[in-house]
């Protein structure tokens, strides 16, 4: 018998006990990324009350078989030189367990206070990259580890390649992860998805796909040509391996309300005022002269899900974001008016359905910039300024918390690889904003990003005050 013949043989046995597909273009893009460091999400739970653990492996075997994209590995086709997910009919998670000794191994000379060293452990998880070499025999999307922090904290985290699980669908699993554990309140996404589901470039609505050669041909040498004056905030080792790291920026309810009114006051959401903060924070942090501008760039991504074809309920688990670039030229404007000018640019964009029909462009433009690093500025890797999300996370389950002992918990992603210098993930949580911003390090320093952000905040409350 030939090779070839075994060769098939041994595939189509395969399928009979796997469902295989293959990625999509943005799947694509993600599996080219994470290896170098972008789209390690990470959901992390700080909890009063040990987690138990058999429950804990039942409640998430549950979630693998209602969502079979957790269950999924990510395979690595040399020959086609392209990414396919293979999903088994079962679950098959294990819980890694880290007791005192291994946890306080991982965090070094332990600081013992809990929230301090659960802040450790995240970023440890952001920058633990089991996906790193893409020839490996398939590494699943979905691991999870819990820690013993002190004798009376402990951490759980969820750690997902980003291809399958974007922001909504992390949320989705939070949700339902803390229903089932809790055995509180009645849970969102109950329903069983049947299969793996579509890439999201097959789901686009037929009108809103297609765009002219020449249009595609200009948009790309925009994008290419305004990528080379794009400002950036300032590199402090740009030569050092990389990984990343966190900082948190909160505001109290009375100031978050007072922001979300001022945002509908003016008909823009609050992704905007978050951009236009980050972009006067990083002019500010250069100490330029007034007069000179800044062009800053950047990114707000899209849950597309109720504009797909068909549209897809919120519980479906996957990678279904887009992306709009914009950018900004920046010279002492105020913070609201910085804004509704972004703002605004990006509605423009998604009226003219940029998401959909830029998506390729921009995902072709991050496979470039990974492949050539030297194409951005000192080998950076870095595409804009920041990155925002069209909406925050509304979460105001605070019964759930208290019934499983949870005391904090966190959702991001990792940015080190291809990305922007700061990523925000922000939640207003019991009426309180919280945003996780991620950065690269030490291209980026702590005190660096700290000072940034605590500037951003103060732009925040101060332009809510006035």
């Amino acid at each position: 018998m030939s090779s070839s013949s075994s060769e098939e043989e041994k595939e189509q046995e395969l399928q009979q006990h796997f469902t295989i597909r293959a990625v999509g273009g943005t799947e694509y893009s993600w599996c080219k990324a994470v290896p170098g460091g972008t789209g390690i999400t990470v959901l992390g739970l700080l909890l009063s009350k040990p987690p138990h653990i058999p429950k804990l492996q039942t409640v998430l075997r549950n979630l693998q078989s209602n969502h079979p994209i957790l269950r999924s590995t990510i395979h690595f086709d040399s020959n086609a030189n392209s990414y396919h997910f293979r999903t088994p009919p079962t679950s098959n998670i294990q819980i890694h367990c880290l007791d005192l000794q291994s946890t306080s191994a991982i965090l070094g000379c332990s600081s013992g206070d809990g929230d301090t060293d659960f802040h450790l452990i995240l970023e440890h998880e952001l920058n633990l990259n089991k996906w790193r070499d893409p020839s490996g025999d398939g590494y699943g999307v979905l691991c999870v580890s819990v820690y013993a922090i002190s004798e009376r904290r402990w951490g759980v985290f969820l750690r997902l390649h980003t291809s399958g699980c974007d922001r909504a669908a992390a949320v989705t699993l939070l949700s339902e992860l803390l229903v089932k554990v809790g055995c509180v309140g009645e849970s969102n996404g109950e329903a069983e998805e049947k299969g793996m589901g579509m890439a999201i470039e097959d789901l686009i609505p037929v009108e809103k796909r297609n765009k002219p050669f020449w249009a595609r041909g200009l948009d790309m040498l925009g994008y290419s040509l305004n990528s080379f004056r794009l400002g950036n905030l300032e590199f402090v080792d740009a030569d050092s391996p990389r990984s990343s790291k966190v900082v948190r920026l909160q505001l109290d309810a009375h100031h978050t309300r007072q922001l979300v009114a001022e945002c509908k006051s003016r008909e823009i959401k609050l992704c905007g005022a978050l951009a236009a903060a980050g972009m006067i924070a990083a002019r500010a942090s250069k100490k330029l002269p007034s007069y000179q501008k800044e062009k800053y760039g950047v990114v707000t991504l899209i849950d597309c899900r109720s504009l797909l074809d068909p549209v897809l309920s919120s519980n479906h688990l996957g990678f279904y974001h887009s992306a709009i670039l914009n950018t900004h030229d920046v010279c002492g404007e105020t913070l609201w008016d910085l804004a509704k000018r972004s703002y605004m640019a990006f509605a423009n964009a998604m009226n003219c359905n940029k998401h959909f029909s830029d998506m390729s462009d921009l995902n072709y433009l991050m496979c470039k910039a990974i492949e050539n690093p030297g194409l951005t500025p000192s080998s950076s890797m870095r595409t804009a300024l920041i990155s925002v999300f069209e909406d925050p996370i509304i979460d105001e389950s605070d019964n759930i918390h208290k019934e499983i002992g949870l005391e904090d918990y966190v959702g991001c992603a990792s940015a080190h690889g291809v990305g922007p210098s700061i990523a925000i993930f922000d939640t207003i949580r019991n009426g309180k904003l919280d945003c996780a911003c991620v950065y690269p390090s030490p291209l980026h320093s702590r005190e660096q990003v700290q000072e940034l952000v605590d500037h951003m905040k103060k732009i925040l409350v101060d332009a809510c005050n006035i």
